[in-house]
């Protein structure tokens, strides 16, 4: 009964903004009352960029951890020092504990098999600016934990905390975890300070697995202590390699700097014969890394090390290094390096065609197909091509969220969408436009277009905390929302697009931009309001579902009647059969749908004489196909 109420709510909401939207001249975007006041106190700006009065927090973590497998102990000890640049002084500060997902009764949409449970992380001691307060999580505590200060931290000024803490690692391994006893991925393992933003205040939303998360620009300074014969790949610049590596894979590591080949770092046979590393008993591996919102670590004694190079930035000729690390036995893996590579230097000089922000990116072999900063952890793939596919859109989370400081948890549709949108990019120049809108419609629209059931009408505007996987969660943020995106290029044009695009991205970059942000943004720079598009793809029930429903002859000129029967503006294909067996396609941009969204008539001029009409979404597929085809 919960569940037909909440669907029966959401569509009555999602019917009145369907209502409000039929006005799509001068119409204003439906905006959340928190994201309003935002506007209103000027850390924000209605032409889409930072406000006067703009702010967000900042800290310098120095973190140590001792990683000792096959021990599955993780210790750790960490300083933080927090400045609050906001304008209010702060009294209890959110503590984010992402590691006691793996609590029993800890709150998930995913069930957690036996193997994944642990006891969660164990805060051992926490101090204020030196003194000793007693805030330790205790079994209610899950990935939040409120941190009550004796002291207000007052504007413009910061505190120093320090934990100390430990956990078990988890068996099972998703976002991190153990790939096998003795090669880990770590990732989430410190308490870090939650976002606290202008709009919505501390960021207090429990990670309950399925959805993703929200991370301030920090800077970093990471050691992890792992013993000899052990490499650790991570996130950042890593500190005095000459240390850590011995003579000949020290030369290697360095020639992969420089290197368009694939350098064979580390291989199965250096592995053997235990001449990769330093043969102290602790190895203490650092890292560094500014204004970046994460950290993340690949760990093992039995994983190749392959790397190479190119330049991402042609101005600076600056490169960026494309690592991975793998087993052996991986087939797919001995190709990975290049993947990376090549991903690095498409997107760089293509879409978006920003240069690629880091130094380095390492993908290592995992099952989580998750990306983290300089970090993807994938799975081996039996099928080349779709290896290099997964690596590729993991690789575009680069740009969002971590380049632009998106609130994935609340509105992933801004990371996922955009990343599904670029793999489809490099994936029609990879492969060709027809078999990558092939595999697009199989694997992005299908699963949206052909469910019929209310939960796969709800608005992507939908703050995704408020959804499940069961509601629409997943197709609102990956094909649906690219599928919007793709469109609003379709309808700007290359040139103005990259425009609008580049422009929210120097604007946000390191920032925390809101939905509201980069829609002002593309009006501004596009010169006029795109509130109707918007309106239309993201805050609306629409579905895709055009019908051919009359065809007036005159001559050779003929005009279309087509219904929007579905209610969204996509592009579509108006495909002209001619009687002497050969045909004509008329693209049409969602620029037909600006002034009604119901019904639009098109004029096609043709060539000869048509036998029939048919309309074609291509990768805007149509719901239903039955109506599509006028025939003479």
């Amino acid at each position: 009964m919960r569940n037909f109420i909440f669907s029966f709510l959401l569509l009555l909401f999602c019917g009145l903004i369907n209502v409000l939207s039929n006005n799509v001249s001068a119409q204003d975007l439906f905006m959340p009352r928190n994201v309003q006041q935002a506007y209103a106190k000027g850390t924000r700006s209605m032409d889409g960029k930072p406000g006067k009065n703009y702010w967000q927090n900042h800290a310098r973590y120095n973190i140590t951890i001792n990683a000792m497998p096959p021990n599955a102990t993780i210790a750790g000890t960490e300083t933080i020092t927090y400045f609050n640049n906001n304008p209010d002084s702060i009294h209890t500060p959110s503590i984010k504990l992402f590691v006691n997902i793996h609590k029993p009764g800890a709150p998930r949409d995913v069930p957690a098999q036996e193997d994944y449970l642990t006891s969660g992380i164990h805060i051992d001691a926490i101090t204020v600016n030196g003194e000793k307060i007693n805030a330790l999580a205790d079994e209610g505590t899950f990935t939040n934990l409120a941190l009550h200060l004796r002291k207000p931290l007052a504007p413009k000024d910061s505190m120093q905390l320090s934990f100390q803490w430990h956990y078990d690692v988890s068996k099972q391994s998703n976002r991190e975890g153990m790939i096998d006893s003795t090669a880990w991925f770590i990732a989430y393992f410190y308490p870090r300070i939650a976002v606290l933003d202008d709009y919505n205040g501390w960021d207090r939303m429990p990670f309950v697995d399925s959805h993703e998360f929200y991370s301030d620009f920090n800077d970093y300074v990471v050691t992890v202590n792992v013993p000899k014969n052990y490499i650790v790949w991570g996130t950042g610049t890593l500190q005095q390699p000459e240390k850590l590596l011995q003579p000949e894979i020290l030369k290697r590591y360095q020639q992969s700097f420089n290197s368009d080949a694939t350098v064979r770092i580390v291989t199965a046979e250096d592995l053997v014969a235990k001449n990769v590393t330093t043969q102290n008993n602790i190895n203490s591996w650092q890292f560094v890394a500014n204004n970046i919102p994460d950290m993340a670590f690949g760990i093992s004694d039995h994983y190749n090390w392959d790397a190479c190079s190119v330049v991402v930035d042609d101005k600076t000729g600056r490169k960026a290094v494309a690592n991975a690390a793998y087993n052996d036995s991986a087939a797919d893996y001995h190709y990975v390096a290049q993947y990376a590579k090549h991903s690095l230097d498409w997107f760089s000089h293509n879409w978006p065609g920003v240069p690629y922000p880091y130094e380095k990116t390492t993908v290592f072999q995992g099952f989580a197909d998750m990306e983290y900063p300089m970090m993807v952890n994938d799975e081996a793939f039996t099928d080349t091509s779709f290896a290099r596919f997964v690596a590729e859109h993991e690789i575009a989370h680069t740009y969002m969220p971590f380049y632009m400081g998106i609130n994935e948890t609340r509105y992933g549709f801004m990371d996922e969408g955009w990343a599904t949108t670029l793999e489809y990019l490099i994936g029609s120049a990879d492969v060709g436009t027809e078999d990558a809108s092939t595999l697009f419609k199989q694997f992005r629209v299908d699963p949206w277009i052909n469910d019929i059931s209310d939960n796969e009408q709800i608005p992507v505007i939908t703050p995704g905390d408020a959804l499940s996987e069961t509601n629409g969660f997943g197709n609102n943020e990956y094909g649906k929302a690219a599928l919007g995106y793709l469109a609003m290029k379709d309808l700007l044009g290359d040139d103005m697009f990259r425009k609008c695009l580049h422009a929210y991205m120097d604007r946000w970059h390191g920032k925390h931009p809101l939905p509201w942000d980069f829609f002002n943004t593309f009006s501004d720079v596009n010169g006029k309001s795109l509130n109707w598009f918007w309106n239309n793809w993201l805050f609306s029930t629409y579905y895709i579902d055009l019908s051919l429903a009359d065809v007036k002859e005159n001559g050779n000129s003929y005009a279309l009647t087509i219904k929007n029967i579905g209610g969204m503006a996509a592009p579509v294909d108006v495909v002209a059969a001619y009687d002497d067996g050969t045909s004509e396609t008329f693209h049409q941009t969602p620029a037909i749908w600006m002034n009604d969204q119901q019904q639009t008539t098109v004029n096609i001029n043709a060539k000869k004489k048509v036998k029939s009409f048919t309309l074609d979404g291509g990768i805007w597929m149509d719901a239903d196909t039955g109506n599509n085809t006028w025939t003479k």
